[in-house]
């Protein structure tokens, strides 16, 4: 029989919609199994000043449609220090918090694998993050927003590009990982996507466009910002010079793409995963995630997760689809 009697949970890092939604799920599968449900604000910040909230049916009432976090998030330097997670244990062992679910990316589940390993304390994550760039699930909470976001606003870009003859350079977010870039670039029928793991490089770039139609009305590129030529605005500049007669204007969508109300497929998911998440505590998993992979819960290890899926071979075949679609 399961020890806890009492579950944290709180958000940490980038926003991601979904993240009210995973919330919910979790508060409400807790009390299910007639446990208590402690709210932790500001992330591993809120954990380390003990900035902790009762939690219940009414706490999460009416969010399943919001973006953001009602339990706010933020990054923490002191959690990244072995003094800075013993104050966190202590403020939890003074609440009688017995489990830890967090919700967030990367950098979250870094400090949850150091936490309890030191400490022996059961956590489980869910992934909370727009980039979609973790091993263990198929797809994380917010990047079916995110994307959804990237396309309605590329499609509005595009009328404004047709009009006047123009080669729109698109910027998305992904510093690392071009998953938004990829997904979005296919449903926008983009002319070239640039991204991280691919090096396409300026070079290639001007190949595209020269081998390309020279009768489209419009041309659309995506740049994932952590490509290596540097961003849309450093793109945009070389293609001026190779490229004098064309119309170039550059968009960055920037954190438009972190907001809105989150989608029907990340409500669904976060929904599913939070209660899994609590489940999967009273069954006994810790210092893991839980994510879906092919319609199936999958407990991956926090160490396992966080080391970003490989997009290259996925890359060169979405790619490659770009190639034959924007002839």
């Amino acid at each position: 029989m399961s020890k806890i009697k009492n579950i944290g949970v709180l958000t940490s890092g980038g926003d991601a919609p979904g993240m009210n939604a995973a919330i919910r799920a979790v508060v409400r599968a807790s009390i299910y199994y007639d446990l208590q449900v402690t709210g932790i604000l500001r992330g591993y910040e809120g954990l380390i000043s003990g900035d902790f909230i009762e939690m219940d049916r009414k706490s999460v009432a009416n969010i399943i449609q919001r973006g953001g976090t009602i339990l706010k998030t933020a990054r923490s330097d002191e959690f990244r220090t072995k003094e800075g997670r013993q104050k966190a244990y202590e403020q939890l062992k003074a609440r009688n918090v017995d489990a830890l679910i967090v919700i967030g990316g990367d950098g979250t589940f870094t400090g949850a694998n150091l936490f309890t390993q030191e400490f022996d304390f059961p956590v489980v994550g869910l992934p909370g993050t727009i980039d979609n760039d973790l091993e263990g699930t198929d797809f994380t909470i917010g990047y079916d927003t995110a994307i959804n976001t990237v396309i309605n606003a590329v499609d509005k870009i595009r009328d404004t590009a047709e009009s006047h003859d123009r080669l729109f350079i698109v910027e998305v977010m992904g510093r690392d990982s071009g998953l938004i870039a990829l997904r979005s670039g296919i449903g926008v029928g983009a002319e070239a996507i640039m991204i991280p793991e691919a090096n396409m490089g300026v070079d290639g770039l001007v190949t595209r466009l020269e081998n390309g139609r020279k009768d489209k009305a419009s041309k659309i590129i995506i740049v994932a910002e952590g490509d290596e030529v540097g961003g849309a605005f450093n793109v945009g500049e070389v293609l001026k010079e190779k490229f004098p007669a064309y119309d170039i204007r550059v968009s960055v969508l920037g954190h438009i793409q972190r907001g809105g109300k989150p989608s029907c497929m990340d409500r669904v998911l976060a929904s599913r995963l939070g209660v899994a998440a609590v489940e999967g505590l009273l069954n006994g998993q810790s210092g893991e995630m839980v994510g879906l992979k092919n319609q199936e819960f999958v407990f991956t290890p926090f160490d396992h997760a966080i080391k970003h899926i490989d997009a290259k071979e996925i890359s060169s075949v979405w790619l490659r689809l770009v190639e034959i679609l924007s002839l």
